[in-house]
C-alpha cells in the first residue's frame, strides 16, 4: 500500500484510528463495489484523504454527516469483524482518483522498466491494466461530478516537462502537473459536501499536498533511481537536497494556513493528517524516522564514552532465552490459527514460537514513534491552536 501520509496509530488515537481505518476500508469497498476485487490493490493512505475532507465538511448539527457511514460485514483483512465504513460520494471520489493515479504510477514503473516489468510481455500487461483502471476511474468520476481529464492530462504533461528538464530548470517547474492534479481533486470534495466556499482553500492545500507528494517521493528514490539509472528530479535539475527540504517546510506551512480558511463540521481528523502527520511524513523522508525538532545542544557521547548500544559505545549484551519459547511443531499450530483468523494480517498478537509482541502486517509501521520524541518537546511545538490532542 503507498501513500505518504502513513499515520501512526499511537499518535492518532483510539477515536482518530477507528475513523482513519473507516475511510480506508471505505474505500476499499468502493472500489470493490463499482470495479471489481482486483482493483482493491489501487487502496492508498493518501486517496483516503478524499474521502476524510469530504465527510469533515459535513454539517453534524443538520445531520448531514449520518449518510456517510454504514456497517460493513466481516472481512479477512479486519480479522473477520464488522465495523463501520466510510461510503458515498467521498469514497468514490476518492477511489476515482485512486484509479487513475495508480494507473500513472504503473506507467511511470514501465517507462523506467522496473524489476519485471523491464519484460515486455509484463509491461504490455501492465499497459492494458494501466488502460482500464484510467477508464474506470473516468467513470466513477463522471458519476460523482468530476472530470478526471485534469488528472490524465497532468499525468501526459508531466512526461513532456520530465524530458525538457535539465539543470537550472526550477524543481516546482517539476511538480507543477502534481499539484494541479491535487488541487482539483482535493477542490471537488467542497462541492461534493455542499460547501462550495471551501473550494479555494481545499485547491491551495491540494495543490502544496501535491507538491510534498512530488517532493518526498524524489527525495526518498533519489539514490535508488542513481543506482538503476532512472530518472529523479532532483537529479536532472541539479537540486541539492537542502532546497527540496525548503520547498517541503514551505509546502507545510501553506497547507496549515489553508486549512484554517475551510470551514469544517469535524475537522479533527482532517487536520491530524493533513498538519502532524504530514509533517512527520517530510521528516522521515529528510532525516529518516529520528524526532523532526532535535536539539543542536544536546550532548550526545561517543566512542567508549557512549551507552550501550549508541554510536561507537559497546554493544547490548543479549537477552536471555525465553523459557516459555514454544516447541516447532506447537507454533507451527499456533501459526495456522493466527493466518486463519487473518491477526497476522492486521491484528496485534504473540509471535507463535518466541511469543513476542507482533504488529499485523496491514497496519502502520510506527517504528519507535513513541519514544522518537523523548526530550524535544515536539508534542507542543505546534502553534495551529488545533485541540486534536497533540
Amino acid at each position: 500500500m503507498f501513500g505518504i501520509v502513513r499515520p501512526c496509530r499511537h499518535r492518532l488515537g483510539e477515536n482518530l484510528k477507528t475513523q482513519w481505518m473507516a475511510h480506508l476500508c471505505g474505500l476499499c469497498l468502493a472500489l470493490r463495489k463499482d470495479h471489481g476485487q482486483f482493483a482493491r490493490v489501487v487502496t492508498n493512505y493518501d486517496g483516503l484523504l478524499i474521502s476524510v475532507l469530504t465527510e469533515a465538511q459535513a454539517d453534524r448539527a443538520t445531520g448531514q454527516s449520518s449518510g456517510w457511514r454504514r456497517t460493513a460485514g466481516p472481512c479477512p483483512l479486519r480479522g473477520m469483524r464488522t465495523a463501520s465504513v466510510a461510503r458515498g460520494e467521498g469514497a468514490r471520489l476518492a477511489a476515482a482518483v485512486s484509479l487513475v493515479l495508480a494507473s500513472a504510477k504503473m506507467r511511470d514503473h514501465v517507462a523506467d522498466g522496473d524489476g519485471l516489468l523491464a519484460r515486455k510481455p509484463v509491461a504490455l500487461a501492465a499497459r492494458r491494466v494501466a488502460k482500464r483502471w484510467d477508464a474506470a476511474g473516468a467513470r466513477t468520476g463522471s458519476e460523482v461530478g468530476f472530470d478526471t481529464a485534469v488528472l490524465v492530462e497532468a499525468v501526459d504533461r508531466q512526461v513532456g516537462i520530465e524530458a525538457l528538464a535539465g539543470p537550472g530548470t526550477s524543481l516546482l517547474t517539476v511538480t507543477e502537473p502534481t499539484e494541479t492534479a491535487t488541487a482539483a481533486a482535493f477542490a471537488h470534495t467542497a462541492l461534493l459536501a455542499g460547501r462550495p466556499g471551501n473550494a479555494e482553500p481545499l485547491a491551495e492545500a491540494g495543490r502544496l499536498f501535491g507538491r510534498l507528494a512530488h517532493l518526498l517521493d524524489a527525495v526518498e528514490d533519489k539514490e535508488p533511481d542513481a543506482a538503476s539509472g532512472a530518472w529523479n528530479p532532483l537529479t536532472a535539475t541539479g537540486t541539492p537536497v537542502g532546497e527540496a527540504r525548503r520547498l517541503a517546510d514551505d509546502a507545510l506551512h501553506g497547507i496549515r494556513l489553508a486549512l484554517r480558511e475551510v470551514d469544517f463540521g469535524d475537522g479533527k481528523l482532517a487536520h491530524r493528517l493533513l498538519v502532524h502527520e504530514l509533517r512527520t511524513s517530510v521528516d522521515r523522508a529528510f532525516r529518516g524516522a529520528s524526532c523532526g525538532h532535535g536539539h543542536a545542544d544536546a550532548p550526545s557521547l561517543y566512542g567508549p564514552y557512549a551507552p550501550p548500544g549508541g554510536p561507537g559505545g559497546p554493544p547490548l549484551p543479549p537477552e536471555p532465552p525465553r523459557r516459555d519459547r514454544r516447541g516447532l511443531l506447537a507454533g507451527c499450530a499456533v501459526w495456522a490459527g493466527l493466518a486463519c483468523t487473518c491477526q497476522l494480517c492486521c491484528g496485534s498478537y504473540e509471535d507463535p514460537w518466541s511469543r513476542e509482541p507482533k504488529e499485523g502486517l496491514c497496519n502502520p509501521d510506527c517504528g519507535d514513534c513513541c519514544d522518537c520524541c523523548d526530550g524535544c518537546s515536539c508534542c507542543d511545538c505546534c502553534d495551529c491552536g488545533c485541540d486534536c490532542s497533540c
